[in-house]
């Protein structure tokens, strides 16, 4: 890399900010992908093939896909800006996983399946309530480094 290069890469992350994906980052966005291939897969089946069975827990794992694929996206994109959008997402999700996960144990009848944040998300290691919790901490640290 000449210096004129190494020049243009540092004003770049000047104006960005600071990358989101270095160290751990790294594994929160290979986790949050590996979230979006399973939530949007298993509810893109689920809806084309039994919708009518269980349209909230269909529609809930959908919305969730979607969530990680956006987190994923921001952590990649880097900077102050995209940070706090993926705060703000981390957050949700935690609401949500929280919500859901609650909702499914005081009322197991609540929903016809399973959806990615039924049980705090037992049906995936319990990778949906521990990855926003992670990611929040991870966007906290980057915000102060």
């Amino acid at each position: 890399m000449t210096s004129g290069e190494a020049e243009t890469v540092a004003t770049e992350e000047k104006r960005t900010g600071q990358r989101l994906i270095g160290g751990p980052g790294i594994l929160l966005v290979w986790l949050y992908g590996v979230m979006v291939v399973g939530a949007v897969s298993r509810s893109a089946y689920q809806i084309a093939t039994e919708f009518d069975r269980a349209p909230l827990a269909y529609s809930l794992s959908a919305l969730a896909g979607v969530v990680y694929g956006f987190i994923t996206y921001t952590l990649v994109r880097g900077g102050e800006r995209a940070r706090r959008a993926a705060q703000v997402c981390c957050a949700a999700e935690l609401v949500g996983v929280l919500t859901v996960g609650t909702w499914t144990l005081v009322e197991p009848s609540a929903f016809a399946d399973a959806t990615v944040w039924s049980d705090y998300g037992m049906g995936y290691l319990f990778i949906p309530v521990l990855l926003p919790l992670s990611a929040l901490y991870w966007l906290r640290r980057a915000r102060t480094a």
